[in-house]
């Protein structure tokens, strides 16, 4: 979990997302529809991004889980966190972490992504506040300031 080992004993429905935000204190991993809905629960998994509130928890052991928090890199926070905060990508900031993990995920396996690949990326993360065009901006910037 965010380059840390953890040991944990869960019961054999414990959700992923329940376990990072109860157990180990994680909160910037949101709760929102608890189906896979709208992507607030968004964390990479092997750097792959899914809803963790679909993921039983004891599917996740041995994998690499990367949360909002675990972004960051030595005190600073990382091309795409810097780039919503730049362009105000973000209003209530309920769903932010969820679309900043699909788009670090996207940017790592596309890193000049069109706006039809961001369309896509973000398809599973409903942001009720914003529209999408801040959102957008901030990633363009994050691709080109990564490259």
């Amino acid at each position: 979990m965010n380059g840390k080992k953890y040991e944990l004993e869960l019961g054999p429905y414990a959700l992923l997302s329940e376990v990072l935000r109860e157990d180990l204190g994680l909160k910037g991993t949101k709760r929102g529809c608890d189906f896979g809905g709208c992507g607030a629960c968004t964390v990479l998994m092997d750097r792959q991004a899914i809803y963790s509130c679909m993921m039983p928890a004891r599917h996740a052991e041995g994998h690499e889980i990367t949360t909002i928090e675990g972004l960051a890199e030595g005190g600073k926070l990382s091309p795409v966190q810097r780039s919503f905060v730049k362009n105000m990508g973000f209003q209530c900031g309920y769903c932010t972490p969820g679309i900043i993990i699909s788009a670090t995920a996207l940017l790592k396996r596309n890193p000049h992504p069109t706006e039809d690949d961001m369309r896509e990326a973000l398809a599973g993360n409903l942001c009720r506040c914003t529209g999408y065009t801040s959102i957008f901006k901030s990633i363009k910037e994050a691709a080109e300031t990564q490259t």
